[in-house]
């Protein structure tokens, strides 16, 4: 048996989540392990980097498998990407023994985008958060960004994905927005690298985010529900479909896009772009 890690890009508009469940739920787990078991006729197990919810979207998901296989990395790459629906697809594969795309992770980074065109746009849909009209202050996103940065209890944002756990607390490495105009209306990104997440926290952070660029709450109040630890308090999810896991990091370089460094150093920004 070899240990076999990939890079993996998908829209997750037609999938309950990443992580397999009982059938006949679609998930990308699932659709997954059924191509790479017909191309090896082996039967098939993915371990993933994190578990994406349902409608959230993936460039830099990292997965790993073991299977028997003799020929070139390439081939086999070439042969899953066969067998996979249109909507998931395999960007690198290579062989690393003992790799685990999970317990190996250094951080992870999200990107989430709000549109906010003059009219609603169909071609946004599963995209974008689209907030039709809307104008935000970018600055004041800015600052609520940087609240998010250092090692603190996200539990206002979030609930552990490990059943029993209650650790909530989680570093930001890297918490900024960027803008950008065009004929069809503003696109405001949010990019956030961390540890690890909590269920939901990208999105009620941006929720929560949003009302401040909105001007529907202050920077003061959204201080107050970081630090409040209280749930209730972030009313605001954001809609799956604008979150896309970018990247997910390790110690040492796998595959040909992934940026080595340790977890506390920041991204350039030309690596953010």
């Amino acid at each position: 048996m070899k240990r076999f890690a990939a890079k993996i890009a998908y829209d997750g508009t037609g999938y309950f989540g990443f992580q397999r469940q009982p059938e006949p739920t679609a998930t990308v787990q699932r659709a997954l392990e059924r191509a790479i078991a017909r191309v090896t006729r082996q039967q098939i197990s993915v371990l993933a980097a994190g578990r994406t919810d349902t409608g959230v979207h993936a460039l830099g998901q990292t997965i790993a498998f073991d299977a028997n296989w003799n020929h070139a990395e390439s081939d086999l790459l070439r042969a899953i990407n066969a067998e996979l629906p249109m909507d998931i697809a395999v960007q690198e594969l290579w062989q690393q023994d003992g790799f685990h795309p999970r317990f190996d992770a250094l951080w992870r980074q999200y990107v989430y985008r709000i549109a906010t065109p003059t009219a609603r746009n169909p071609l946004l849909n599963g995209r974008a958060w689209q907030l039709v009209g809307g104008r935000m202050d970018l600055g004041a996103l800015q600052e609520a960004a940087a609240l998010c940065l250092g090692k603190r209890d996200f539990a206002a944002f979030g609930t552990a994905p490990q059943e029993g756990s209650g650790n909530t607390t989680r570093e930001v490495f890297a918490s900024r927005w960027d803008l950008e105009e065009n004929e069809q209306g503003c696109f405001y990104r949010y990019r956030v690298r961390a540890t690890a997440f909590l269920y939901h926290m990208v999105r009620r952070m941006v929720g929560t985010m949003a009302q401040v660029g909105l001007g529907k709450i202050d920077l003061k109040e959204f201080e107050e529900i970081l630090l409040s630890r209280d749930i209730q308090r972030a009313k605001v999810l954001a809609p799956a479909m604008g979150l896309i896991l970018e990247e997910v990091g390790y110690p040492s370089p796998v595959g040909q896009a992934t940026i080595a460094r340790r977890p506390c150093e920041l991204a350039t920004e030309a690596e953010l772009e």
